[in-house]
């Protein structure tokens, strides 16, 4: 029997905890943090590798993928979609520049209902969308990464220039969190086959930073949704979802959340299917996306560090 593909991350978690160097991190609260690490997940099979041993709102890590995509910066539209994981770094930087003890419920009412309010303090600086989507170049000229890619695998599919990232030096003092998952990077196999099978699309993805706790889980969901939808726009199937982490942590408040999951004996995968195909990469839909099969074990809460 195959072994289970959750337990390279429930390895890398135990690992961590157990051999991790204790270190004072940027935000304060404190991480056992190690250097290097690499998990695969096979989505051949229409596979996609959401955890189970704590449930992954699936939902909102796609719907975050899907406003990446569409370049924006603001967290307005998130709200909208009732999507609050970036509130956070808007809400703490309003309250130490104002001084105001307000609530995030109320925050982010005012966000949704203040316009003007939303630009001045629900934006977010030149994070990942606008680096994808409209990095700007010495010319002033503006780039889109994810259309040249996508232009790319259709034109030219055994390119190794298919990639993006956002790791863009000179906007790094305006964005409200440095990019964690900075570097794409798509390869093509079986392009040259003659059996009438189509290509199969792979991508990995290099994480400078992770928090194995909250954000490793989200963003394994969130790029095998990206991987389907762009195999889909460029007549490919899904192959290979390669994640490579660089300094992968876990935050010292979440310690007993690891020792839970890695108790837990991991549940089958789900399954991903695409109901339709939009028009461009700019369509898809959280509607789109169907999920069967998903019975994790129940979620556990933890604080993000800001």
């Amino acid at each position: 029997m195959a072994r289970h593909q959750e337990l390279q991350y429930l390895d890398l978690v135990e690992h961590v905890l157990r051999n991790g160097d204790r270190r004072i991190d940027r935000t304060g609260v404190g991480t056992l943090a190690s250097f290097g690490a690499m998990m695969r997940f096979d989505m051949s099979d229409g596979t996609f590798p959401v955890y189970t041993t704590k449930r992954v709102y699936w939902k909102t890590a796609v719907k975050e993928m899907l406003w990446f995509l569409t370049g924006q910066t603001n967290i307005r539209t998130l709200l909208e979609n009732s999507v609050r994981i970036w509130t956070d770094w808007p809400l703490d930087k309003f309250r130490k520049e104002t001084g105001a003890d307000i609530s995030q419920e109320d925050f982010e009412a005012r966000i949704l209902n203040d316009p003007q309010f939303a630009a001045r303090w629900g934006d977010l600086g030149p994070v990942y969308g606008k680096q994808w989507r409209r990095w700007v170049g010495p010319d002033g000229q503006e780039y889109d990464q994810i259309a040249s890619v996508i232009k790319t695998l259709r034109s030219n599919p055994a390119s190794r220039r298919m990639l993006f990232h956002a790791w863009n030096v000179a906007d790094l003092d305006k964005m409200a969190l440095n990019p964690c998952h900075n570097f794409y990077q798509f390869f093509a196999n079986g392009i040259n086959d003659r059996d009438g099978r189509p290509p199969r699309l792979s991508l990995m993805v290099g994480t400078r930073s992770n928090d194995l706790g909250l954000g490793n889980p989200f963003n394994v969901c969130q790029q095998a949704a990206l991987l389907a939808m762009v195999a889909q726009q460029v007549d490919m199937v899904p192959h290979e979802l390669i994640w490579v982490g660089g300094d992968v942590h876990l935050y010292l408040n979440h310690l007993e959340l690891a020792e839970t999951i890695i108790g837990r004996e991991p549940r089958p995968f789900p399954k991903l299917r695409l109901l339709r195909r939009p028009e461009s990469i700019d369509d898809y839909r959280i509607e789109d996306f169907e999920v069967t099969g998903y019975d994790p074990h129940p979620a556990i809460e933890a604080p993000v560090a800001v």
